[in-house]
């Protein structure tokens, strides 16, 4: 796991919870407290584009990475560092810019847009909503 955010820490507690060996990365050694008391992974302070980082942390037999820091840029070179260099099978990216998703996904890599996602589920419920007062209406 790639940036110990909000959502990076969930994911690596859930996959922690479900049995896999996770390890997690993050620039700010503070965020290990988001993993909590029952954290039973490993976790290294530094920045996912560091190799000999990505190698102590067994990027080189790892079934799956997932990247999501705060910035589009580091997480698009980390994933395909991870792809490319350590043909790990599983690489999930998360990007915000939802162009930009679009484009990196259209070259291979395994895309998450919580942007996009927000847009078309907001859009949805307003038209949802607008179909459900005209059938009341009517």
């Amino acid at each position: 796991m790639i940036g110990c955010g909000r959502v990076g820490s969930q994911v690596a507690k859930n996959l922690d919870e479900e049995g896999w060996d996770v390890v997690a990365i993050d620039e700010n050694e503070e965020v290990l407290n988001r993993l909590g008391e029952m954290w039973e992974g490993g976790f290294l302070v530094g920045h996912g584009m560091d190799i000999d980082l990505l190698r102590q942390a067994g990027i080189e037999d790892a079934d799956a990475v997932v990247i999501s820091t705060n910035g589009d840029n580091t997480n698009l070179v980390v994933g395909q560092i991870a792809q490319r260099r350590f043909k790990v099978p599983m690489v999930i990216v998360r990007i915000l810019d939802p162009a930009r998703a679009a484009l990196y996904e259209e070259l291979g890599l395994n895309i998450i847009c919580p942007t996009k996602t927000a847009i078309e589920t907001l859009t949805e419920r307003v038209l949802e909503s607008a179909e459900s007062a005209k059938a009341e209406a009517k």
